[in-house]
């Protein structure tokens, strides 16, 4: 079975046991040991003074919106993009501030520079390994000169499916921290700073990067 049709459908039928109306997680996750939820409110309280209000912002991988497209979407101009079609309309009911698209984030189209933000957590390790040097360098011509991405990618190195995560079949492909970090300055990003996230027996990276800004007026030869 192709990798993005066992997670689309996956995400599908554990929609309501993966998060909750409140955006709360399972009490523990058989498979990774998960208790609650992530801090996401901690999270994205490190990337909201560097925005302004009613920018716009882009949560790629956003599941059924809550709790961090609905957190967002109190303060900006949120658009929410999944791979799940059950996930994102639960967002369209949960967030109705925002705006929703059900596609492959690998494939979806913005007009450059749409945005000042991008978050996206625990959704691109989910993209096979080999799209996701790419999708750094779309989501870098997405953003505006100076925004930024924050998201939570692989800690170690590791490519696999599990039988029965929360109820379904479940995939994930990711890399380790350093790879990231030079995928994404590679792609022209600054990695202004890196933390591990633990979970269960392993846990994961959160990043945040920022795209070029442009050349001050007369720079240059």
């Amino acid at each position: 079975m192709n990798p993005k049709d066992i997670v689309r459908d996956g995400y599908d039928r554990i929609s309501y046991a993966y998060r909750d109306d409140a955006g709360r997680g399972p009490v523990k996750d058989r498979a990774e040991q998960r208790l609650g939820r992530p801090d996401y409110e901690a999270w994205l309280a490190e990337l909201t003074p560097l925005l302004q209000d009613g920018d716009p912002v882009l949560d790629l991988g956003c599941g059924c919106g809550v709790p961090a497209t609905a957190i967002l979407a109190e303060r900006y101009e949120v658009t929410g993009v999944d791979l799940s079609p059950v996930q994102i309309k639960r967002a369209r009911h949960l967030v109705p501030k925002g705006q929703f698209e059900c596609a492959d984030m690998t494939s979806v189209d913005f007009p450059q520079r749409s945005f000042a933000a991008v978050v996206s957590f625990y959704a691109i390790i989910h993209v096979p390994l080999d799209e996701q040097p790419a999708l750094f360098e779309k989501i870098r011509g997405w953003l505006e000169p100076g925004g930024y991405l924050l998201a939570t990618v692989g800690s170690g190195a590791w490519t696999g499916t599990e039988d029965d995560w929360l109820g379904a079949p479940m995939y994930w492909s990711h890399a380790d921290r350093a790879t990231y970090v030079a995928w994404l300055e590679q792609s022209g990003f600054e990695t202004r700073w890196t933390r591990f996230i633990p979970e269960g027996t392993g846990g994961h990276t959160l990043i945040l990067a920022a795209a070029p800004t442009l050349p001050s007026p007369g720079a240059g030869g």
